[in-house]
This record gives structure tokens, sequence and C-alpha cells, in this order.
């Protein structure tokens, strides 16, 4: 890290002492042309401080400014970068500008360049006071502008806050469906214990169901589907219907349960019951336990 700023520091050094040298080469250029149009002494010297200082401020102001200011800086940059370089060019041309001998006003031989090039050389401190203030006042107001809308930016977030502690937005209810009302439970008596395991599983998945279902009322008892309860000897003669074709081998508690849809229980007494008849004959009617 000390070596990466140790090298950007020498070659800051290094530039400046580059663009110092540069400078002087150029102020000797320029003070002779200032004196040849007529500057005194003091103004000769200050001279190349108008042209090439102004140069230095358009280049710092370039890397401040953005967009259209920008644009402007590069110019004023690029017509001062031109005007030295001519004014130099003009010094090198003219052999009498070093020593002094030449004539006042006089920087070339052609009437007409010579006026343009005298034109040059005294329009640029007015240039340079007009140019050079713009700048400054763009690069201030540049500056100045992120500051106002900041703080324009908190003065209204600072409302927004105060003006929500003030009066807050009241809470939209939120409405809570009716609790829902099971019917009652079956009395075990009346209900085979198969028909209720194969109901269970249907009653899980609808209380474990999460979605919203409207508020029903009870079910009156009149207007409920009454479940038939079957006899013994009911059940004896779908068992005899349901197994007249099978042989003895086929005749288990699970297929006759199947069969019929009834207990396990029952189905093993009717098991017996028809092993009974198909080895001892038809009898009659066999009482089964529920």
């Amino acid at each position: 890290m000390n070596l990466k700023r140790k090298g950007r520091a020498a070659l800051v050094l290094a530039l400046v002492g580059v663009v110092g040298m540069a400078f002087r080469v150029s102020w000797n250029a320029l003070r002779d042309v200032a004196t040849t149009i007529g500057a005194d002494a003091t103004a000769a010297t200050l001279y190349p401080f108008v042209v090439d200082g102004l140069m230095a401020l358009a280049l710092i102001a370039t890397l401040v400014l953005t967009d259209r200011d920008r644009k402007f800086a590069l110019k004023v940059l690029a017509t001062y970068t031109v005007a030295s370089l001519l004014l130099n060019y003009v010094h090198g041309l003219v052999p009498e500008l070093h020593g002094g001998s030449v004539d006042w006003g006089r920087l070339a031989d052609w009437d007409p360049a010579n006026w343009a090039l005298v034109l040059l050389a005294t329009s640029l401190p007015v240039g340079s006071i007009y140019f050079g203030s713009d700048l400054v006042a763009k690069v201030l107001h540049h500056q100045s502008t992120p500051r106002a809308n900041a703080e324009e930016s908190t003065e209204t977030e600072w409302n927004r806050s105060t003006a929500d502690l003030e009066e807050s937005t009241p809470a939209t209810p939120v409405a809570v469906p009716a609790p829902v009302e099971l019917p009652a439970p079956t009395p075990l008596a009346e209900v085979e214990p198969a028909a209720a395991i194969e109901s269970a599983p249907v009653a899980v998945a609808a209380a474990e169901s999460t979605r919203p279902r409207g508020a029903t009322g009870r079910v009156p008892q009149s207007a409920r589907t009454p479940r038939q309860v079957r006899t013994a000897d009911e059940l004896l003669i779908e068992a005899r219907k349901a197994t007249a074709g099978w042989p003895v081998e086929d005749l288990t508690a699970e297929g006759i349960r199947r069969a019929v849809r009834t207990s396990p229980a029952k189905a093993r007494v009717l098991r017996e019951t028809l092993r009974a008849e198909r080895t001892d004959g038809p009898g009659g009617d066999v009482e089964v336990v529920a």
C-alpha cells in the first residue's frame, strides 16, 4: 500500500515538474508577444499566467463538471491551447521579437495576418476574465447543488414522517371466519368398524385442509340419511349369495368381509357358518355375534 502511494506521489511530482518547465518555455514567448503589443514590464510578466493559467483552470474544471458544463470547459481549454500554440509559433518565426527590436504592434509582415494576431493577443486577457469567472461559477454551483438537493430531500422525508406520526392510517379490520360446527358423532353401536376405518382418512384430510370454508349451520337430525344396520340373518343371506360359486378353500374371513362389506369379527363368524354348511349341509339360521 505504501509503495503504491509513493509511486503516485512520485508521478504527480514528475508531472508538476514537466508542466512547470513547459510553462517556463511558453512564458518567455508570451512575455515577448505582450511587450510587442504595448504591455509594460509588469503586464508582460503577468501575461503568460493569463493565457496558460486559464488553460490549467479549464483542465481542472473538466475533471469536476459534467454534461454540458464539462463540454464548455473543454472548449475553453482547446481554444486557449490553440491560442498559446499560435503565439509561441509566431514568436519562433519572428526573430526580432526575441531582442525587442521589432516595432510595437507588429507581429507579422502581412497586414491582415498582423491584425489578426494583434487582435488575438489583446483579446486573450479579456477572455480569461470572462471564461475564468464562468468556470469558477459553474464549479461552485456544481458543488452546492447536491448539498441543496440532499437538504431538501431530508426536509421532505422529515415532513412526511411527521405527518405519518400525527395522523396514522387506521388499520383495516380483518374478517374472522365463523367457527365451523361439526356434526354430532354417531354412536359406535350404529357404525360398522370397517365403515368407520374407511371414513377416517377423509375426516383427517378435511381437518388438515387450510382452504377457507364458509360457515355452515348444524344439520338437523331429520335431514340426515339414516344408516341401515343389517341383521345377522341378512348378512348370512348376502354371504351365501356372494360366495355361491366359491370353493371351500376360498372361504376366508377377509374375502367374505370384502364381499359383504362387514367387520372382521362378523366375517369370521360367517366363514365358519358357510364352511359348516358346505361340509355338513345347510342348516338353520345361525346367529352372528354383533
